[in-house]
């Protein structure tokens, strides 16, 4: 008998998780914008790995096949050390913080959308200005997304996959 509700991630000492290292916060924001997405009729995927090896906290399907992506960034500090996320930009038609309500979000680049969230809900602060995507890399991107969706799937109906 298969277990009707599956964890998240595994319960542990409550400071990080270790399969996916993230703090209580970042799993709470990215539930909150999983939420926004899944409300606006997108498609979440959470910690997508991008062809360049960097994965990314949150990406997101539109119905009409446009890519956002979203970085969480539970601090300041969070922030300032991740030098990684403009790795992002060319695999994504927008791309998105977010953020907790705290957070001061003018030190975030101008050039990219603002989410504040909470582990219930998220709200847009700023939107994302449209980036172009090549056409081949969405295509390919778009098959990657449809595969990792549907193994996550398979892996919970059945464990052993």
């Amino acid at each position: 008998m298969l277990p009707l509700d599956l964890p998240y991630a595994p319960v542990n000492d409550g400071r990080r998780d270790r399969f996916n290292n993230q703090t209580p916060l970042t799993r709470a924001l990215t539930r909150g914008v999983c939420r926004l997405f899944a409300d606006r009729g997108y498609g979440p995927v959470t910690e997508f790995r991008l062809p360049n090896g960097r994965r990314v906290d949150i990406m997101a399907l539109s119905s009409g096949g446009e890519f956002s992506v979203v970085e969480v960034k539970s601090s300041v500090a969070d922030f300032r050390s991740d030098a990684k996320w403009p790795e992002y930009l060319p695999y994504c038609d927008h791309f998105y913080f977010a953020v907790p309500d705290h957070f001061p979000v003018d030190i975030l680049p101008e050039d990219c959308g603002v989410i504040v969230a909470d582990s219930f809900a998220a709200v847009i602060e700023r939107e994302a200005p449209e980036r172009s995507l090549n056409a081949t890399r969405r295509r390919h991107q778009l098959q990657r997304f449809a595969l990792t969706a549907s193994e996550r799937l398979q892996r919970l109906s059945d464990p052993r996959s």
